[in-house]
């Protein structure tokens, strides 16, 4: 049941990241050519303020119960190396660390990405994770 519970809040969590991502990088890049800059500017301002509550620690959320989940479903390594599942997996958690890190360091810390500064490759990252989690259970 606890497993269950956790993934729930995982995949909710995930949702929440992953879908102002996809809002973003497919819909708010676009505010720009429909108002002038002024108005651009404080509409995405208008949109972030309520952003900057929700989505850095969902992300956190996101993580934190992912890596829980991979504890129960990892399993061990055999003698020929890791399964496919094992090494999708692993990919999917570096990805997610590497999101939460980044996501921790810029939101909590202050940090901001030397390189990377757009939600573009953050997208591309949660896109991954997605298509990963779709193929990691073929043989």
């Amino acid at each position: 049941m606890t497993f269950i519970l956790i993934k729930t809040i995982h995949l909710f969590a995930a949702f929440i990241y992953g879908g102002f991502l996809i809002v973003d990088n497919l819909f708010l890049v676009h505010i720009k050519e429909s108002y002038t800059q002024e108005e651009t500017k404080s509409i995405r301002e208008s949109f972030m303020k309520y952003v900057r509550k929700v989505v850095p620690p969902s992300l956190l959320v996101a993580v934190a119960t992912g890596l829980y989940l991979i504890t129960q479903v990892f399993g061990t390594v055999g003698a020929e190396g890791m399964s496919h599942f094992q090494m999708m997996l692993s990919l999917k958690a570096f990805l997610g660390i590497w999101l939460g890190l980044r996501g921790f360091l810029q939101v909590y810390v202050g940090i901001q990405p030397l390189i990377f500064k757009s939600h573009v490759l953050p997208f591309t990252f949660v896109l991954t994770i997605i298509f990963l989690s779709q193929f990691m259970h073929l043989p």
